[in-house]
C-alpha cells in the first residue's frame, strides 16, 4: 500500500509540474526569446534602431512669400525640458509626385529628426500642397534657384537634402550646381539621375546615402546605378519594399537616415 501510495503522490506531482510549465511558457517565450531574437535582428541591421520619442515635437508651419510662395513644415531640436536648441544639422525634406511635405509628418520623419537634435525643414513643392504652380519653373536652373531661395529664406546653411523621386527634378540639378552649399544628400530612387556625365559624378564630393528598394527594379535600380558613380556615397537598400520604399519600411528607413546623419561631421 505505501509503494502504490508512493507511486500516486509521485505522479500527481509530476502532472503538476506538467500543467505548471503548460500554463508558464507562454510568458517564458515572451520574455525570453522574443528579446534574444530582436538582439539578432538588431545584430543583422549593426546598429541599435533609432531611440523612442520622449518629448512632444511640435510641427510648425509658414509661407516663403516669392513667385511661387512656398509652403513648409519646421520641426526644431528641443532639450530634455523642452527647450529650443540649436541643431546639429539642418535637414531640407522634398517629396514625391504623390505626396508633400505632410507627409513628413504623418510618417514621423519630422519629429524623429527633432527629437534627434535635427532642424527639419518639408517644403510642399509648387503645384503640391499648399504651394501654387508657376509658369517660371521650366529650366534646371529656374529649380536651383528656387531651392537657394528657400534655403536662404530660413538661414539653412550647408544643409542635407532628402530627395525622393519626382523631386530630383529639383535636387539633381541643384547637386550639380550648388554640391558646396550641402552637408550631405539622400536621393531615395530620382529622376533625373541619367543627366550627369560620370566626369559630373566623380567632381561631387557631397557625403551621399543612396535609398531605394529591392523591388524597385525600374527607377530605384537605375538611380542606384547612377549614383553609385558618387565618390563619396553609402548603399541602404530596403528589402521587400517597392518605388517608396521609405513609406513600407519606415523603420528601416529611419535607422538608416539617423546612423548616416550622426556621421556627418
Amino acid at each position: 500500500m505505501n509503494f502504490l501510495r508512493n507511486r500516486l503522490v509521485v505522479l500527481g506531482l509530476a502532472l503538476l509540474a506538467t500543467l505548471l510549465l503548460y500554463l508558464l511558457l507562454p510568458a517564458l517565450r515572451q520574455g525570453s526569446m522574443e528579446p534574444s531574437l530582436e538582439v539578432q535582428k538588431m545584430g543583422r541591421m549593426g546598429t541599435p534602431p533609432p531611440p523612442l520619442l520622449s518629448m512632444n515635437v511640435t510641427i510648425g508651419t509658414g509661407q516663403l512669400p516669392g513667385d511661387p510662395p512656398l509652403f513648409f513644415r519646421e520641426a526644431l531640436p528641443l532639450d530634455g525640458a523642452g527647450r529650443q536648441i540649436l541643431p546639429r544639422l539642418q535637414v531640407v525634406l522634398l517629396h514625391g509626385q504623390a505626396y508633400t511635405s505632410k507627409t513628413w509628418e504623418e510618417l514621423g520623419t519630422m519629429a524623429l529628426l527633432a527629437a534627434n537634435g535635427y532642424q527639419a525643414l518639408a517644403m510642399d513643392l509648387p503645384g503640391y500642397g499648399k504651394s501654387p504652380d508657376s509658369e517660371t519653373l521650366k529650366t534646371d536652373q529656374s529649380r536651383v534657384d528656387l531651392l537657394s531661395r528657400f534655403m536662404e529664406s530660413l538661414g539653412v546653411r550647408a544643409a542635407v537634402l532628402l530627395s525622393p523621386s519626382m523631386s530630383g527634378h529639383y535636387s539633381i540639378p541643384f547637386l550639380i550646381n550648388s554640391s558646396t552649399q550641402l552637408r550631405g544628400f539622400v536621393p531615395i530612387a530620382p529622376v533625373g539621375t541619367r543627366t550627369l556625365s560620370q566626369q559630373q559624378y566623380q567632381s561631387i564630393q557631397t557625403p551621399t546615402l543612396i535609398v531605394y528598394g529591392a523591388l524597385d527594379t525600374n527607377l530605384g535600380a537605375q538611380s542606384h546605378k547612377n549614383l553609385i558613380q558618387l565618390p563619396h556615397h553609402s548603399v541602404l537598400k530596403i528589402e521587400g519594399a517597392r518605388h517608396a520604399c521609405y513609406m513600407e519600411k519606415p523603420r528601416e528607413f529611419h535607422q538608416g537616415l539617423i546612423e548616416f546623419l550622426s556621421k556627418l561631421k
